[in-house]
């Protein structure tokens, strides 16, 4: 599929029929943007794409796209590789499937993986070049908390996250010196649709402890026009992310050394 190149800047959003993937739609049209939006409900992107259409005046064009595919992939990867409008990519495509490993499908475990990372990574290599070529460009990938931590039933899903928050570290060393933006977003449990066929449906989780997708996405874009390049939206106190950031970093740098821990030598 292939799209009439816009004399708008594109913004393509991945997993755009509901929930986090919509609420970019409509910030990103309100930005401004023509829209390319990715997702397997035809119904459901006809639909928010003429909604978005009437309420924003952009274009918008629907790419019905199975993104756990490697033909889903490929198709939305042409995309990106070749309309030179698109300058905004928005990985949010994800599902979780929250279980222990060993009570886990091996269906299960290879979706988690194909569309968390593997299709996060080959639509991410698909738009780098034309970024890198004209030095503009903006990449945001959705993680999660979870991302940062695990749980007895999250071992694949947090590792699937965590894999987004280091690849997207990665590339935005790559582009430090280049005009090209990158950012990862790192929700706490957020009101979609992703947890009911999760295994741990959304009802059981305290309603104190979940947030609204528009105020979640909203705040990601405020931490993205402030500059954050890591954005963790239910974090009221900065000084976490910062002292967990030096932590890391220390640690790694502390690493780099070829002599044994003391600690680890036999006594």
């Amino acid at each position: 599929m292939s799209t009439a190149h816009s004399h708008r800047n594109i913004a393509v959003i991945t997993g755009a029929s509901s929930g986090i993937g919509a609420v970019y739609a409509d910030r990103f049209a309100a930005r401004g943007y023509d829209l390319v939006l990715v997702a397997r409900r035809a119904d459901r992107l006809q639909t928010l794409a003429a909604s978005l259409t009437e309420k924003h005046g952009v274009q918008v064009t629907p790419l019905v796209a199975d993104l756990a595919t490697s033909a889903g992939q490929e198709s939305v990867a042409d995309v990106l590789a070749n309309n030179p409008a698109v300058s905004v990519l928005v990985n949010n495509a994800g599902i979780a499937r929250l279980a222990p490993l060993a009570a886990s499908s091996p269906e299960d475990v290879a979706a988690q993986l194909a569309l968390n990372i593997t299709a996060l990574t080959r639509l991410t290599y698909a738009v780098l070049p034309a970024f890198k070529q004209r030095n503009a460009g903006l990449i945001i990938n959705v993680a999660s908390v979870l991302g940062l931590h695990s749980l007895p039933i999250t071992a694949v899903y947090s590792g699937t996250k965590s894999f987004v928050v280091a690849f997207t570290r990665g590339i935005e060393h790559e582009l430090a010196k280049t005009g090209v933006k990158v950012q990862a977003v790192l929700p706490a449990a957020t009101a979609t649709e992703l947890w009911d066929p999760s295994g741990v449906p959304l009802a059981v989780l305290a309603p104190e402890t979940v947030m609204a997708a528009d105020a979640m996405v909203d705040a990601a874009l405020f931490g993205l026009d402030q500059g954050e390049t890591l954005t963790l939206p239910s974090i009221a106190d900065a000084s976490l992310i910062e002292k967990y950031e030096a932590a890391r970093v220390t640690l790694f740098a502390t690493a780099q050394t070829g002599t044994v821990a003391p600690r680890l030598l036999p006594a």
